[in-house]
């Protein structure tokens, strides 16, 4: 009995070793617990045993450079097995402090390990050796990303251009893998990129005096919207750098060290002045460059309810999409529509440059002659550092067919106010009744006439009949005619629009069009100038329903932002079919 339980003792000492030799060991391990803010560091999470669905921790603090990079270790020493399965990544810190890499996981034979979370401790930037064997100072002292701005005190809404280039000395290169890991944040600018077409090209020139290759990486034109010190965050790239080593291949030749720098352009800040206040115009709405003004009408001559065109244009270089255009005032006798907004702008290096428009719809409604005043423009030149106004020429509009102004029918209504007295005896020589007739009171009865006319009422008589059952059947089907009647109206008021559906631009402005001229003519609103908001309460008080309202809404809506907007031909033929469904609601809504 003791001879078993003696040997039980050696089974159980020997199986111990082999059963902490199995054990599953998963760890993380870092190049340095102390770093500068631009220095790198490197973490391996490393396994004794081969496992998978690997999850890393969320790097919180850090930015990647790289990584997961995986490598195994597979040997045999004196008849033992030893194996290491490792994940490492590349990590630069984004703030000092103490940073905490947290936990990463791993499933080795179904059961799930996780690594202990690792502290380190990140101080200012530290000065990296001035090394000249040094593979990473190389890459930093020979590669640079710059960014040139034209303009580092502009004035508000003036237009300056920054340039990203990358510059690389003769002594190191680099491929086009390099990764973006910043983008430039423009806050408080209006901004634009400038795309870059085709492949990048390489230039020579200088940088701090030497000779240098460069590549132009992006073009942005920016308009700051605030006064004062506004900043533009920086781009960053991570960049693969080949550096010439010391070392020598078999034939003789320098061999390279490929190294990753993280590269940033550094932010830059802007000092933006405000606009002065002297000598301010009055019409001043923000605009900012070299602009010219000027407003033409289509024609000078028309017929009452006819229409006209009404442009006004600003054309130049500088905040095209920035500013408002003048407002014209027009007289009472025009109905005018909303202005078609036309842009034709182009953003360069130097900034926007083109023209902007508006152009007004006007339909007289009386007979006359309308001056149309100048309008005001003003503008502030950055270069000359003052305001100027431009002032368009007036216009005449003689309308020549249609109603009379009011006045001229009150004038009228007036002078018709004085009575005329008729002598009634002045006619009495004419006699009102015929001799012949006074002798012969019925000389046309029993004649060929007498009976034709008999013969006839005996025919039309019955006919008459039939013809007024007709009708009373057909003005009683109320539906029918309620039908036809809002065909009628219909057709009526999108005939243009359904002309113009091939072309959306047009469709949409007729459309427009057709929605006021019923408005006007269903719902008695005068439609010059009437917002969306003001066509709401004035619906809402002819106790209209709410959906007909904001189907109505929503249309006038798609029109306007169909000026700006590409649409397609199922856009056009869904909002025609809807224009036919409001009006015809509206239509039956208003009793």
């Amino acid at each position: 009995m003791r001879v078993m339980a003696k040997w039980i003792f050696y089974v159980v000492v020997l199986m111990i070793p082999m059963g902490l030799g199995a054990q599953v060991e998963f760890t993380a391990k870092v190049s340095k617990k102390k770093l500068g803010l631009n220095e790198r560091l490197r973490i391996d999470f490393e396994m004794n045993q081969d496992g998978d669905n690997f999850e890393p921790p969320s790097f919180e603090g850090f930015r990647v450079l790289g990584g997961p990079n995986q490598s195994i270790s597979n040997s045999w020493i004196n008849g033992k097995r030893s194996y290491s399965k490792t994940y490492s990544f590349f990590l630069a810190p984004l703030k000092k402090g103490v940073a905490t890499i947290g936990q990463a996981a791993i499933e080795v034979d179904g059961e799930r390990y996780k690594s202990l979370p690792v502290e380190v401790v990140v101080t200012e930037a530290v000065e990296i050796p001035k090394d000249g064997n040094n593979a990473d100072y190389l890459a930093s002292e020979n590669v640079h990303l710059v960014a040139e701005v034209s303009n580092t005190n502009p004035y508000l809404n003036e237009a300056i251009t920054v340039v990203y280039k990358l510059y690389v000395s003769n002594q190191v290169s680099i491929t086009s893998n390099w990764r973006e890991i910043d983008s430039p944040k423009y806050a408080d600018f209006w901004s634009q990129n400038l795309d870059q077409k085709g492949q990048l090209q390489i230039y020579e020139g200088q940088y701090r005096g030497e000779d240098y290759r460069y590549v132009v990486l992006r073009t942005a034109v920016l308009y700051p919207q605030k006064t004062g010190e506004l900043s533009i965050e920086p781009l960053t790239l991570d960049v693969p750098i080949d550096v010439r080593s010391n070392r020598r291949d078999f034939f003789g030749r320098f061999m390279t060290t490929r190294v990753n720098k993280t590269i940033s352009a550094g932010r830059r800040t802007i000092n933006v002045k405000p606009l002065p206040l002297e000598n301010r115009p009055e019409d001043f709405t923000g605009a900012v460059g070299f602009f010219d003004f000027d407003s033409s009408i289509s024609r000078s001559e028309l017929d009452a309810q006819e229409s006209l065109e009404y442009s006004v244009t600003v054309r130049g270089e500088g905040n095209l999409k920035l500013f408002e255009l003048p407002k014209p005032q027009f007289p009472n006798a025009f109905e005018v529509y909303e202005p078609a907004r036309n842009d034709k702008i182009s953003t360069r290096t130097s900034g926007m440059r083109g023209s902007v428009s508006e152009v007004y719809t006007l339909v007289p409604q009386n007979q006359g002659t309308y001056p149309l005043p100048p309008l005001s423009f003003s503008y502030f030149d950055p270069n000359l550092e003052r305001y100027i106004t431009k002032t368009t020429q007036d216009h005449i509009v003689s309308v020549i067919n249609g109603p009379a102004q009011e006045s001229a029918l009150q004038n009228n209504e007036r002078a018709d106010t004085n009575l005329v007295v008729v002598d009634t005896d002045r006619f009495s020589y004419i006699k009102l009744q015929s001799d012949w007739l006074a002798r012969n009171p019925a000389p046309w009865f029993g004649t060929w006439a007498y009976w034709r006319w008999v013969l006839g009422l005996l025919i039309f008589l019955p006919l008459w009949f039939v013809l007024s059952a007709i009708r009373n059947r057909y003005l009683g089907d109320t539906a029918s005619r309620d039908l036809r009647k809002r065909k009628r109206l219909i057709a009526q008021y999108l005939s243009q629009a359904k002309a113009e559906q091939q072309n959306p631009t047009a469709f949409y402005a007729a459309l427009e069009r057709s929605l006021h001229l019923f408005l006007k003519a269903q719902l008695k609103l005068e439609t010059s100038g009437l917002s969306k908001e003001n066509i709401r309460a004035l619906m809402t008080q002819r106790t209209l329903t709410q959906d007909a309202i904001d189907r109505l809404i929503g249309l006038i809506e798609r029109c306007e932002r169909a000026r700006y907007a590409p649409t397609t031909a199922v856009d056009v033929q869904n909002d025609y079919n809807e224009a036919q469904e409001v009006i015809a609601l509206i239509n039956n809504t208003k009793r």
